[in-house]
């Protein structure tokens, strides 16, 4: 049964959220990160309420001058040090020279401000320090968690219904595909193969608004035109979240162009169409 399109319909059955209480922190992934410098931050701790600062970096760099190197996480920095700052002479560096002297460690204690931190033990412990900023900078990757957590749910529904799927599949496995691409390689979140068809699928959740959800719905305005050009193939978006009511109009332009549109109220009836 061919179930009609109802654009208002669609745009009410939007969630406000896909959000449940593991979607926040990552502490896997953070004690993970603590784990792999846990010795080097045991080794920094003596620099927690020394009356000698330079003589305690000293001590540690003849043990073991590469604790050091871990240094960039104490400021909420993670990256490999190759950060550009400018040192106490003005002069631009990469931030990882630093650890590179005893000088430079102390200059890097002294200007960050760690150094009258540690000396008024501010700071009790730098395991459990650097686990609170790890914490922090994992809020950056709840964008990235959302996506994710919408593609959890539709394998979960595609599983819940034994409909078999590949997920993060590139359009050059299939020329016919490649061809009407050109060199724009995609990468499909799910793709479903049938008996009669090939369902290329993109799947997304949107809780906020923004100028990225114009783009998506004009990217996938312009690329289901030149997958269902081919035959025995279609693509399929499967969306939700309330952020697209601050885009409705691109959305229902998007939703009037491509036929196959679902979100995780009406998905149900793309599983029935493919059962």
């Amino acid at each position: 049964m061919v179930v009609m399109k109802d654009f208002n319909l669609f745009i009410s059955q939007l969630r406000e959220t896909n959000q449940s209480l593991d979607f926040f922190c990552d502490f896997v992934k953070i004690g993970r990160n603590v784990d792999d410098i846990k010795l080097s931050l045991c080794m920094l701790n003596s620099l927690i309420g020394t009356s000698d600062l330079r003589k305690s970096v000293e001590t540690i760099w003849n043990r073991d001058k590469t604790a050091f190197s871990v240094m960039p996480i104490l400021i909420a920095v993670r990256d490999d040090g190759s950060k550009k700052i400018l040192n106490s002479i003005d002069q631009i560096i990469e931030m990882k020279t630093l650890f590179d002297s005893i000088d430079g460690v102390v200059e890097f204690l002294d200007n960050t401000g760690l150094a009258d931190l540690f000396k008024n033990r501010q700071i009790k412990d730098l395991v459990d320090y650097v686990f609170g900023i790890e914490t922090g900078l994992d809020t950056n990757a709840r964008k990235n968690r959302s996506g994710h957590i919408m593609e959890n749910t539709v394998a979960q529904i595609f599983n819940k219904h034994k409909i078999k799927f590949r997920q993060e599949v590139y359009s050059k496995e299939w020329s016919e595909i490649t061809k009407v691409l050109g060199d724009d390689e995609k990468r499909f979140d799910f793709v479903i193969e049938t008996e009669t068809k090939t369902y290329l699928i993109e799947v997304n959740f949107y809780s906020g608004g923004g100028s990225k959800l114009n783009e998506v719905a004009r990217s996938y305005s312009e690329l289901a035109p030149k997958i269902n050009s081919v035959d025995g193939f279609e693509f399929v978006w499967i969306t939700d979240g309330i952020g697209w009511k601050s885009a409705k109009n691109k959305l229902q332009e998007a939703y009037s162009i491509i036929p196959k549109v679902y979100n995780l109220t009406d998905i149900v009836n793309f599983i029935n169409e493919i059962k």
